[in-house]
């Protein structure tokens, strides 16, 4: 797979990572918990994938490393956020756990890109 075609589907998984997130916001009970559950994560749940695509057109290799580490950091709160909404009995766990699952995988492909940047950035500067 290209690189290119590797940044589409990456860029394609993040969006639907977002569109399964917006389907579980809209799950939640519309109580005071449900609420405030719902209003933190359609916001770090639906923030990876454009924060994604400003990676991809980032300017430079910092620039990339910088917007990668900000969809690390939403794709973690979002995390919490699954595992309060499922510990708070919000919704069930055999509804949630596939996000979950997906979510810390996402986690660790873009963990893994921001090291293999900043390594490909420090081999650089020793040439």
């Amino acid at each position: 797979m290209t690189p290119l075609a590797w940044a589409d589907a990456m860029e394609d998984r993040f969006i639907d990572f977002a569109a399964r997130i917006c389907d579980v916001v809209e799950s939640l009970p519309d109580n005071r918990k449900g609420r405030h559950i719902a209003g933190q994560m359609i916001r770090s749940g639906t923030s990876p994938a454009p924060n994604y695509a400003e990676a991809c057109a980032a300017e430079s290799r910092a620039d990339f490393v910088h917007k990668l580490g900000i969809v690390l950091k939403e794709l973690r709160e979002t995390r919490v956020w699954l595992k309060l909404a499922v510990r708070s009995q919000c919704l069930p766990s055999k509804r949630l756990q596939p996000l979950i699952d997906e979510c810390t995988e996402l986690m660790n492909i873009t963990g893994k890109s921001i090291t293999t940047a900043k390594a490909a950035a420090t081999s650089k500067k020793r040439r």
